[in-house]
């Protein structure tokens, strides 16, 4: 059981692009593990590698009540994506803030579980929200993105204090 550090806003290294994943081995599967219990300590109900400092195109999710039922998502990919809708979000990147964020409300996506499988499914709710949260980690933007510029800087000011505490 790994609890690996989540890396805290604004650290550059969320603003990488995370890369494709091409061959999920043992390595691929520690890691899942390793951020399944990162998250779940944390505590949270979704995680990208690149949180991790891993700038690989990996997310695991758990919205169920118990917190009993993993999603991994390798190489995740919106296909469809309908209606509209505001969710308070906050983001373990980002502790103590929590914001509306306007996002699709519907979303159909495409990924590769942990075993390599591809499958597709549909989300609405809080799972598309999280996975849209999560997708936009991988492409190295924070929900702060869709705020004001003067929210943004506020936020940032008061993890640069946080983070001096």
């Amino acid at each position: 059981m790994a609890d690996l550090d989540i890396l805290i806003f604004p650290d550059d290294r969320l603003r990488r692009v995370a890369t494709a994943v091409t061959d999920i081995d043992d390595k691929t599967r520690t890691l899942v593990s390793d951020m399944l219990d990162t998250m779940y300590a944390a505590p949270g109900i979704g995680l990208a590698a690149t949180q991790v400092d891993v700038h690989e195109r990996i997310v695991v999710i758990d919205v169920s009540e118990k917190g009993n039922e993993p999603l991994t998502l390798i190489n995740p990919e919106i296909v469809v994506a309908e209606g509209r809708a505001q969710h308070e979000e906050g983001c373990l990147s980002i502790p103590g803030i929590y914001e509306q964020i306007e996002r699709d409300e519907h979303i159909k996506f495409a990924a590769i579980d942990v075993d390599g499988n591809p499958y597709e499914m549909e989300a609405e709710g809080l799972l598309a929200v999280c996975i849209q949260h999560e997708i936009d980690h991988l492409d190295g933007k924070l929900f702060v993105d869709y705020l004001s510029t003067l929210k943004q800087r506020r936020i940032k000011k008061k993890m640069l204090k946080h983070e001096k505490e």
